[in-house]
């Protein structure tokens, strides 16, 4: 069992190293849930440019692959990887992902939009209408998820941008 960082580890990754990480454990059936396998599936999806990134001098901060190595030589190549990626839904948005990987009528890891067709579904009024919502909270859920999706894509799981409290 892997000790989680009692600091926020979060606040200090670029946004755009915490947009791959979010992209790269949203895909495939096996995705890479580790600092380590974050690296490595980094490497396999875009092999010329970024291993000739691995090249940089190490002042090259705006390399991503310079900023997860440092990351994996600080906190580890088995730190997980979603321990880096800001908590980016809001607690109303994060009650409605929450239920709706606990719905057994979705996919156990559901992506954004299957967690937006649930919400057109309905899913956001039934919890609101068991308390778990407000209705005030509702009006921007969709107009949230809609940016998440924006931002990450569509097939981006939903999970890693839960608010943990």
């Amino acid at each position: 069992m892997a000790i989680r960082p009692s600091i926020d580890v979060a606040g200090r990754v670029s946004v755009e190293l915490a947009r791959l990480i979010v992209k790269l454990t949203g895909r495939g059936e096996e995705p890479p849930q580790t600092l380590g396998e974050v690296r490595a599936a980094l490497l396999a999806h875009k092999p010329a440019s970024l291993r000739e990134a691995e090249f940089l001098h190490p002042q090259d901060q705006a390399s991503r692959l310079v900023e997860l190595d440092a990351l994996i030589e600080e906190f580890g190549a088995q730190a997980r990887a979603a321990d880096f990626v800001p908590q980016l839904a809001s607690e109303g948005l994060s009650r409605v992902i929450e239920a709706a990987i606990n719905d057994p009528a979705l996919p156990d890891y559901p992506s954004l939009a299957e967690v937006r067709e649930a919400m057109n579904q309905g899913l956001a009024a039934r919890l609101v209408g068991e308390g778990a919502l407000d209705e005030d909270e509702e009006v921007g859920l969709l107009a949230e998820i809609e940016e998440l999706i924006r931002q990450y894509g569509a097939g981006t799981a939903a999970e890693p941008l839960v608010r943990l409290e």
